[in-house]
């Protein structure tokens, strides 16, 4: 039987990441990857502080739920292959399709905020050849979720090779509430992987970027533990001081941190950071859980969509928020309001358009048919 709360509680998270990337292209606390914002405070970005700590590990962590249920329908071949067409083939191969507008945008912003042309070095005649190939490294985007979710599958696979009789997996259907609370700490350890200052010659940023054990640690918990209904229900039994703690440390970190750069590793590393992440993650479980559990055609079509939603939206930020920075003189409110239309209202009829399209749905969306 399909838990509706499930497929409910990833969409709405999609839809969170639409959200928080709008507030993201135009933050100036000196977050990288924006465009930058504007003078003053912009109490704005406090969108920015209430989501990042969580927003990404709970798709991880519902990505391992999904994939215990993926594996008791497939083999582990099937389960290689469908993950590898869903998520290896969009954020490879779809670069160089349609990312690649995405890759151009941010090129064009890094050259904005860091002052230093990069585009017009180039000789005149190969540059549009090279504009391309830099556009399309530069086109990850929000895929690298895509990237790292394909490489926590394959070892996915090896784990479930390694441990045959699902030993750990029925182990973990009798973990008590206490249990359930101090697995926290595992997300709190995996933030403490983080490299306070990287050198920046080397692959530490990109650890920094990919938070690889940040993000391991919540699949195998959403695979391992909270694929049990058993654990669900004790989270639900306990959602009310769960949700105090979530809202309680919420408040506290915004209020105390506001201004920081909440991407730095001793940010992310806090306890009262993982405090509130961990919390936030227990709490949305239990309150999809209760409250919304069921579905209907506006929900179905959102878990159909969501993940091509995922993949599109970018796009529209990169290009679109862009230009309204840089090409016009409207106000940050107008700004902010005409990019927010244009993502929730643009990225779904992009998404339509493009998966209407034979071989661009398979590089794209990697999808079939």
């Amino acid at each position: 039987m399909r838990k509706h709360w499930i497929d409910n509680l990833r969409w709405v998270t999609v839809v969170l990441v639409l959200i928080y990337h709008v507030f993201y292209f135009y933050n100036n606390k000196g977050v990288a990857g924006g465009i930058g914002g504007w003078d003053g405070p912009q109490y704005q970005d406090a969108v920015l502080y209430i989501l990042y700590p969580w927003f990404m590990m709970l798709l991880f962590l519902v990505a391992g739920i999904s994939a215990r249920y993926a594996l008791q329908k497939q083999t582990d071949r099937e389960f290689r292959r469908s993950r590898t067409l869903k998520l290896l083939v969009p954020s490879t191969i779809g670069l160089f399709v349609f990312q690649w507008i995405t890759g151009y945008y941010n090129t064009l912003t890094a050259e904005v905020v860091n002052q230093t042309p990069i585009f017009s070095t180039v000789p005149e005649p190969v540059r549009g050849i090279v504009t391309y190939l830099i556009s399309c490294v530069s086109g990850q985007g929000p895929l690298w979720f895509a990237q790292e979710l394909w490489i926590f599958s394959l070892l996915l696979i090896l784990l479930r090779r390694i441990d045959k009789n699902d030993t750990l997996w029925t182990k973990c259907k009798g973990a008590g509430n206490i249990w359930i609370l101090l697995v926290g700490i595992l997300v709190w350890l995996g933030a403490q992987t983080l490299i306070q200052e990287p050198n920046t010659e080397s692959i530490e940023p990109i650890i920094n970027i990919y938070r690889p054990f940040s993000y391991i640690i919540p699949f195998l918990l959403g695979y391992y533990l909270f694929s049990h209904d058993e654990i669900i229900e004790r989270v639900v039994s306990m959602r009310k001081p769960i949700w105090a703690v979530a809202t309680i440390s919420g408040v506290v970190l915004v209020a105390t941190t506001f201004g920081e750069n909440y991407t730095d590793p001793a940010y992310l590393g806090s306890v009262l950071t993982n405090l509130y992440a961990y919390s936030a993650i227990l709490g949305l479980l239990a309150l999809f859980k209760v409250k919304f559990d069921y579905t209907g055609r506006f929900a179905e079509y959102m878990t159909r969509s969501s993940f091509g939603w995922y993949v599109t939206h970018y796009v529209l930020i990169a290009a679109v928020g862009f230009n309204l920075k840089m090409n016009t003189s409207l106000s940050p409110v107008a700004i902010y309001s005409l990019l927010m239309v244009t993502v929730m209202i643009g990225t779904p009829l992009l998404y339509e358009l493009l998966r209407r399209i034979p071989f661009v749905r398979w590089c794209v969306y990697g999808i079939k048919k």
